[in-house]
């Protein structure tokens, strides 16, 4: 496995180069949604789902169609992003979440603390982007899903950021803010019920503006994880299967709302008892509302930059934790959410950077998730964290059309479930299922060449199994490692 290290030489030739030609450090707005599909924004063909904001943010930057992330759910995706390395690598290489609230089960609140959705949370020693920022002067918020650790060593406070106002677990109801009945919205390092009844992500946004409205005028870093399209985390069958949106978003879509309805179906790992939960219409209706209301809330973070003329010189990068679940249209993709298919790991993703990122293009370059992390640190002058294997590179230079991606290769293991892509080939042996793929012309991942290849499928085994023995190697950190 091939990393891509920063030299410092090269960082300050880099540094040096973007001070003198915007005289500041740039800003910096990172937005992820949560299990939003591959086509369900305007930009990325999408029909239905109206997307006015992030279209135009695409408009102003450019387009990845090949960008990857590294796990194909929550938490160990947002745990690679801030800290530049693969789940694998920082210990976080599967969910802290608790399995019984999946079988209908409350728990007692006794209970609840002593549970690893409770206890879990990133290694100590990981160092998050926030922190390499704070230290090059940075100002840092975070407004939304945090999802690594509910702890005071765990929580946003202690990994370098300033400021947090959002939800601790992977998945809440977005009015009530409860995961399965437990609160799980917080101010900084307390828990907090005083805005429940109010949909998350009007508070996301709220927050969000009070924290550029005080910190404008300074080197800022605004991280905007939104909950948005994710399932409603409830207890109740009715809501539980699908996101929420408020009625004003879902009046922008009334074909949809013509056919709203009920239906009788069992709800997964409840057993065979039949629940009356919403049909597919009314699932994709909540789902299309909630990413609507999302862009809605985007629109006012650019609006802002827009007013107070610091777009120029703001990163803005958008992209989704995962690919869709649910009710997402990952087409024309394969697969969804927990699978190792390109529906599960390959995500709209949109940068902007005006002057320094060309403006209403497309690159179909492979990238990926762990390229930000270094990105960042070269273009706003933080120092990479001494001593640290980061997995990915400097994308900047791809994005302006001034070099070919360095990244040839990408590995995914999710439990019993392993991809691999090397070049333009694709591998997967999963429960969903299994398989050889050319991806310069399927796509969509229909036409098995393990039989035609064996030579090209045992390649990349052999670089999955390289990459394993270069995790196993790599300093071990916890939750999930015996050291």
């Amino acid at each position: 496995m091939k990393l891509f290290p920063i030299s410092w030489c090269v960082f300050l030739a880099l540094f040096s180069c973007v001070c003198s030609a915007s005289g500041k450090r740039p800003n910096v707005v990172l937005i992820v949604s949560d299990d939003q599909g591959y086509r369900d924004l305007g930009c990325f063909g999408s029909e239905e789902v109206k997307t006015p904001h992030l279209d135009r943010l695409a408009e102003g930057g450019i387009k990845l169609t090949s960008f990857y992330v590294t796990w194909p759910a929550c938490t160990p995706s947002r745990g690679s992003l801030l800290t530049g390395r693969y789940p694998q690598r920082n210990g976080i290489y599967d969910m802290i979440r608790n399995e019984a609230p999946d079988y209908g089960y409350k728990y007692k609140p006794g209970e609840y603390e002593a549970t690893f959705e409770r206890i879990g949370g990133i290694d100590e020693r990981e160092i998050l982007l926030p922190k390499v920022l704070a230290d090059a002067g940075y100002v840092s918020g975070i407004y939304g899903k945090w999802d690594l650790g509910v702890h005071k060593r765990f929580l946003p406070l202690a990994r370098g950021f300033d400021d947090f106002y959002g939800f601790v677990n992977t998945g809440i109801d977005y009015y009530t803010h409860e995961r399965y009945g437990v609160p799980s919205m917080y101010r900084n390092n307390q828990p907090s019920t005083k805005d429940k009844g109010t949909y998350c992500t009007y508070l996301f946004q709220r927050e969000s503006m009070r924290f550029l409205k005080q910190n404008h005028d300074k080197p800022f870093f605004l991280y905007l994880p939104f909950n948005a399209p994710h399932g409603a985390s409830n207890l109740d069958p009715a809501i539980r299967g699908g996101a929420q949106a408020p009625e004003k978003y879902k009046a922008l879509y009334p074909e949809l709302q013509a056919q709203v309805a009920t239906e009788e179906r069992p709800r997964k790992r409840y057993g065979d008892k039949l629940y009356v939960v919403p049909n597919k219409p009314a699932r994709r209706l909540e789902f299309v509302g909630s990413v609507t209301a999302m862009d809605a809330a985007i629109g006012e973070v650019l609006g802002f930059l827009e007013d107070n003329d610091l777009a120029k010189n703001t990163i803005v990068i958008f992209f989704s934790d995962n690919g869709g679940g649910g009710a997402a249209d990952n087409s024309p993709l394969r697969g969804a959410k927990g699978q190792m298919f390109e529906g599960g790991i390959r995500v709209p993703c949109i940068v902007r950077w005006p002057g320094k990122v060309p403006a209403g293009v497309t690159s179909d370059e492979f990238l990926t998730s762990l390229e930000i992390f270094p990105m960042l640190c070269a273009a706003t002058g933080a120092k990479p964290p001494a001593g640290v294997a980061l997995d990915g590179f400097d994308m900047l230079p791809v994005l302006q059309g001034k070099m070919k991606s360095s990244r040839k290769e990408m590995f995914w293991q999710r439990r019993l479930d392993r991809g691999a892509r090397v070049g333009n080939w694709k591998w997967v042996e999963s429960a969903r299922g299994n398989g050889l793929f050319d991806l310069s012309a399927d796509l969509a991942e229909k036409k098995d060449l393990s039989k035609e290849r064996p030579d090209m499928l045992a390649k990349l085994k052999g670089r999955f199994q390289n990459w394993k023995k270069e995790m196993a190697a790599a300093e071990p950190r916890g939750p999930f490692r015996d050291y």
